[in-house]
Protein backbone atom coordinates (compact mmCIF):
# COMPACT_ATOMS: atom_id res chain seq x y z
CA UNK A 1 0.00 0.00 0.00
CA UNK A 2 2.92 2.50 0.93
CA UNK A 3 5.09 1.46 -2.04
CA UNK A 4 2.00 2.14 -4.18
CA UNK A 5 0.37 5.44 -2.96
CA UNK A 6 4.22 6.88 -2.78
CA UNK A 7 6.43 5.69 -5.94
CA UNK A 8 9.88 5.46 -5.55
CA UNK A 9 10.52 8.39 -7.60
CA UNK A 10 8.07 10.69 -5.88
CA UNK A 11 9.54 9.51 -2.29
CA UNK A 12 12.78 10.85 -3.54
CA UNK A 13 11.61 14.12 -4.47
CA UNK A 14 9.75 14.59 -1.14
CA UNK A 15 12.89 13.95 0.48
CA UNK A 16 14.61 16.85 -0.74
CA UNK A 17 11.68 18.99 0.87
CA UNK A 18 10.97 17.52 3.87
CA UNK A 19 12.34 19.00 7.28
CA UNK A 20 14.70 17.36 9.39
CA UNK A 21 13.57 15.35 12.33
CA UNK A 22 13.44 17.19 15.31
CA UNK A 23 16.13 15.67 17.86
CA UNK A 24 15.02 14.97 21.63
CA UNK A 25 18.26 16.61 23.66
CA UNK A 26 17.43 13.91 26.29
CA UNK A 27 17.48 11.01 24.23
CA UNK A 28 14.71 8.37 25.32
CA UNK A 29 10.58 8.50 23.77
CA UNK A 30 8.95 6.66 21.23
CA UNK A 31 10.22 5.57 17.85
CA UNK A 32 9.20 8.40 15.34
CA UNK A 33 7.37 6.80 12.51
CA UNK A 34 8.99 6.79 8.90
CA UNK A 35 8.13 9.89 7.20
CA UNK A 36 7.22 7.69 3.81
CA UNK A 37 4.50 5.93 6.00
CA UNK A 38 3.20 9.22 6.90
CA UNK A 39 3.03 10.43 3.95
CA UNK A 40 1.55 7.79 2.12
CA UNK A 41 -1.29 7.89 5.10
CA UNK A 42 -1.74 11.35 4.10
CA UNK A 43 -2.06 10.80 0.73
CA UNK A 44 -4.89 8.24 1.33
CA UNK A 45 -6.65 10.21 3.10
CA UNK A 46 -6.50 13.20 0.24
CA UNK A 47 -7.46 10.54 -2.31
CA UNK A 48 -9.98 9.05 -0.51
CA UNK A 49 -11.64 11.56 1.92
CA UNK A 50 -11.68 9.85 4.70
CA UNK A 51 -11.17 11.47 8.67
CA UNK A 52 -8.24 10.94 10.32
CA UNK A 53 -10.24 8.97 12.63
CA UNK A 54 -10.96 6.58 10.42
CA UNK A 55 -7.60 6.15 8.32
CA UNK A 56 -6.52 2.45 8.76
CA UNK A 57 -2.93 2.07 10.60
CA UNK A 58 -2.63 -1.39 10.28
CA UNK A 59 -2.48 -0.28 6.38
CA UNK A 60 0.20 1.82 7.14
CA UNK A 61 1.57 2.08 10.59
CA UNK A 62 0.91 5.84 12.22
CA UNK A 63 -2.58 6.53 13.71
CA UNK A 64 -4.81 9.21 12.21
CA UNK A 65 -3.28 11.48 15.31
CA UNK A 66 -0.14 10.69 14.25
CA UNK A 67 -0.18 11.59 10.25
CA UNK A 68 -2.64 14.54 11.40
CA UNK A 69 0.00 16.15 13.82
CA UNK A 70 2.66 15.74 10.81
CA UNK A 71 0.61 16.83 8.39
CA UNK A 72 0.32 20.06 9.99
CA UNK A 73 3.81 20.28 10.87
CA UNK A 74 4.87 19.56 7.35
CA UNK A 75 1.83 22.63 6.20
CA UNK A 76 3.39 25.03 8.21
CA UNK A 77 7.08 24.27 6.74
CA UNK A 78 5.38 24.47 3.40
CA UNK A 79 6.30 21.31 2.15
CA UNK A 80 3.42 20.47 -0.61
CA UNK A 81 3.90 24.08 -2.45
CA UNK A 82 7.94 23.14 -2.45
CA UNK A 83 6.80 19.59 -3.53
CA UNK A 84 4.73 21.19 -6.28
CA UNK A 85 7.20 23.03 -7.24
CA UNK A 86 10.27 20.43 -7.09
CA UNK A 87 7.72 18.28 -9.86
CA UNK A 88 6.74 21.53 -12.28
CA UNK A 89 10.34 21.60 -12.73
CA UNK A 90 10.82 17.91 -13.56
CA UNK A 91 8.14 18.25 -16.09
CA UNK A 92 9.38 21.50 -17.37
CA UNK A 93 13.39 19.97 -18.02
CA UNK A 94 11.64 17.41 -19.92
CA UNK A 95 10.08 19.63 -21.88
CA UNK A 96 6.48 18.19 -20.53
CA UNK A 97 5.02 21.75 -20.13
CA UNK A 98 3.13 24.49 -23.01
CA UNK A 99 3.53 27.75 -21.94
CA UNK A 100 2.03 29.44 -25.65
CA UNK A 101 -1.59 29.26 -23.59
CA UNK A 102 -2.52 29.07 -19.96
CA UNK A 103 -5.82 29.31 -18.53
CA UNK A 104 -7.22 30.60 -15.04
CA UNK A 105 -10.59 29.72 -13.37
CA UNK A 106 -12.30 28.55 -9.75
CA UNK A 107 -14.56 26.36 -8.58
CA UNK A 108 -16.33 26.69 -5.63
CA UNK A 109 -17.66 23.67 -2.90
CA UNK A 110 -19.34 23.76 0.78
CA UNK A 111 -17.57 24.68 3.81
CA UNK A 112 -17.93 24.84 7.65
CA UNK A 113 -16.83 28.09 9.38
CA UNK A 114 -13.15 28.92 9.36
CA UNK A 115 -10.76 30.92 8.14
CA UNK A 116 -11.27 31.86 4.00
CA UNK A 117 -15.26 31.31 4.25
CA UNK A 118 -17.77 33.32 3.03
CA UNK A 119 -21.57 32.83 1.52
CA UNK A 120 -21.91 31.66 -2.21
CA UNK A 121 -23.58 34.01 -4.13
CA UNK A 122 -24.58 30.74 -6.04
CA UNK A 123 -25.30 28.98 -3.41
CA UNK A 124 -28.23 30.69 -1.46
CA UNK A 125 -25.73 32.14 0.56
CA UNK A 126 -24.38 28.78 2.03
CA UNK A 127 -20.71 29.21 3.18
CA UNK A 128 -18.13 27.87 1.14
CA UNK A 129 -14.74 28.48 -0.24
CA UNK A 130 -13.51 28.92 -4.01
CA UNK A 131 -10.28 27.16 -5.59
CA UNK A 132 -8.13 29.60 -8.09
CA UNK A 133 -6.21 27.74 -10.69
CA UNK A 134 -3.92 28.30 -13.57
CA UNK A 135 -2.96 26.12 -15.79
CA UNK A 136 -0.57 25.45 -18.61
CA UNK A 137 -2.27 24.57 -22.27
CA UNK A 138 -2.64 20.78 -21.31
CA UNK A 139 -4.30 21.28 -18.05
CA UNK A 140 -1.28 20.76 -15.45
CA UNK A 141 -2.00 23.35 -12.27
CA UNK A 142 1.17 25.92 -12.22
CA UNK A 143 -0.70 27.96 -9.99
CA UNK A 144 -2.98 27.42 -6.76
CA UNK A 145 -5.03 29.96 -4.30
CA UNK A 146 -8.08 29.97 -2.10
CA UNK A 147 -10.56 32.43 -1.10
CA UNK A 148 -13.79 32.43 0.50
CA UNK A 149 -16.79 31.51 -1.59
CA UNK A 150 -17.84 35.34 -2.02
CA UNK A 151 -14.24 36.79 -3.29
CA UNK A 152 -15.08 37.61 -7.36
CA UNK A 153 -12.56 35.89 -9.75
CA UNK A 154 -10.91 38.87 -10.65
CA UNK A 155 -9.71 40.10 -7.71
CA UNK A 156 -7.76 36.57 -7.53
CA UNK A 157 -6.03 37.14 -11.02
CA UNK A 158 -3.21 38.88 -10.23
CA UNK A 159 -2.11 36.76 -6.92
CA UNK A 160 -1.99 33.58 -9.45
CA UNK A 161 0.02 35.09 -12.07
CA UNK A 162 2.75 36.41 -9.27
CA UNK A 163 2.57 33.01 -7.68
CA UNK A 164 3.75 31.11 -10.47
CA UNK A 165 7.08 29.80 -9.86
CA UNK A 166 10.17 30.24 -12.14
CA UNK A 167 10.15 27.11 -13.56
CA UNK A 168 13.11 24.98 -15.53
CA UNK A 169 12.56 24.82 -19.00
CA UNK A 170 14.38 22.03 -21.00
CA UNK A 171 16.80 24.79 -22.43
CA UNK A 172 17.22 28.52 -21.34
CA UNK A 173 16.69 30.12 -17.91
CA UNK A 174 13.40 29.61 -16.10
CA UNK A 175 10.54 30.46 -16.94
CA UNK A 176 6.69 32.09 -15.05
CA UNK A 177 4.96 34.10 -17.12
CA UNK A 178 2.76 32.16 -20.17
CA UNK A 179 2.43 33.73 -23.54
CA UNK A 180 -0.99 33.88 -23.40
CA UNK A 181 -3.87 33.60 -20.71
CA UNK A 182 -7.59 32.69 -21.47
CA UNK A 183 -10.37 33.63 -18.93
CA UNK A 184 -14.27 33.57 -18.95
CA UNK A 185 -16.29 36.74 -18.08
CA UNK A 186 -15.37 37.16 -14.78
CA UNK A 187 -12.33 38.52 -15.71
CA UNK A 188 -13.43 40.89 -17.67
CA UNK A 189 -11.96 44.17 -16.76
CA UNK A 190 -9.96 46.60 -18.68
CA UNK A 191 -7.21 47.13 -15.47
CA UNK A 192 -6.72 43.63 -15.38
CA UNK A 193 -6.17 43.69 -19.41
CA UNK A 194 -4.00 46.30 -19.07
CA UNK A 195 -2.21 44.83 -15.98
CA UNK A 196 -1.46 41.47 -18.42
CA UNK A 197 -0.23 43.64 -21.22
CA UNK A 198 2.66 44.99 -18.95
CA UNK A 199 3.68 42.08 -17.87
CA UNK A 200 4.15 40.86 -21.48
CA UNK A 201 1.33 38.64 -21.03
CA UNK A 202 -1.18 38.45 -24.21
CA UNK A 203 -4.88 37.98 -23.06
CA UNK A 204 -7.46 36.28 -24.29
CA UNK A 205 -10.65 36.88 -21.76
CA UNK A 206 -14.61 36.33 -23.21
CA UNK A 207 -15.86 39.75 -23.44
CA UNK A 208 -19.48 40.30 -21.75
CA UNK A 209 -22.62 40.99 -24.04
CA UNK A 210 -20.65 40.06 -27.05
CA UNK A 211 -19.70 36.14 -26.46
CA UNK A 212 -21.64 33.44 -25.97
CA UNK A 213 -21.61 32.10 -22.31
CA UNK A 214 -22.61 28.56 -23.98
CA UNK A 215 -19.19 28.06 -24.92
CA UNK A 216 -15.91 27.34 -23.42
CA UNK A 217 -13.73 28.04 -26.03
CA UNK A 218 -11.25 26.50 -28.55
CA UNK A 219 -8.63 26.67 -25.64
CA UNK A 220 -9.89 26.94 -22.23
CA UNK A 221 -11.93 24.05 -21.78
CA UNK A 222 -8.64 22.28 -20.64
CA UNK A 223 -9.09 24.29 -17.11
CA UNK A 224 -12.20 22.51 -17.05
CA UNK A 225 -10.97 19.50 -16.99
CA UNK A 226 -8.41 20.04 -14.46
CA UNK A 227 -10.98 21.15 -12.23
CA UNK A 228 -12.58 17.79 -12.41
CA UNK A 229 -8.96 16.04 -11.74
CA UNK A 230 -9.01 17.93 -9.16
CA UNK A 231 -12.62 16.43 -8.55
CA UNK A 232 -10.65 13.17 -7.66
CA UNK A 233 -9.20 14.19 -4.42
CA UNK A 234 -12.24 13.64 -2.41
CA UNK A 235 -11.22 15.69 0.27
CA UNK A 236 -11.56 18.47 -1.72
CA UNK A 237 -15.48 17.78 -2.38
CA UNK A 238 -16.51 19.38 0.81
CA UNK A 239 -14.19 21.70 2.94
CA UNK A 240 -13.68 20.05 6.47
CA UNK A 241 -10.71 22.01 7.37
CA UNK A 242 -11.23 24.88 9.69
CA UNK A 243 -7.44 26.15 9.13
CA UNK A 244 -7.08 27.85 5.82
CA UNK A 245 -3.64 26.84 5.78
CA UNK A 246 -4.81 22.78 6.07
CA UNK A 247 -7.51 23.70 2.81
CA UNK A 248 -4.53 24.83 0.93
CA UNK A 249 -2.22 21.85 1.78
CA UNK A 250 -4.51 19.17 0.48
CA UNK A 251 -5.27 21.75 -2.75
CA UNK A 252 -1.75 21.54 -3.15
CA UNK A 253 -1.38 17.52 -3.10
CA UNK A 254 -3.85 17.24 -5.24
CA UNK A 255 -2.01 19.43 -8.02
CA UNK A 256 1.16 17.35 -6.80
CA UNK A 257 -0.61 14.25 -7.90
CA UNK A 258 -2.03 15.58 -10.95
CA UNK A 259 1.51 16.92 -12.63
CA UNK A 260 3.32 13.49 -11.29
CA UNK A 261 1.11 11.22 -13.23
CA UNK A 262 2.08 13.28 -16.17
CA UNK A 263 5.40 12.67 -14.90
CA UNK A 264 5.57 9.38 -14.88
CA UNK A 265 3.95 8.44 -18.72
Amino acid sequence: MVERLVPDELWELFQRVVPEAPVRPQGGGRRRHGDRQVLAAIVFVATSGCTWQQLPSASFGPSGATAHRRFAEWSKARVWAKLHRLVLDELGSRGGLDWSRCAIDSVNMRALKGELTGPNPVDRGKYGSKIHLITERTGLPLSVGISGANLHDSQALEPLVRGIPPIRSRRGPRRRRPAKLHGDKGYDYNHLRRWLRKRGIRHRIARKGIESSQRLGRHRWTIERSMAWLAGCRRLHRRYERKALHFLAFTSIACTLICYRRLTK
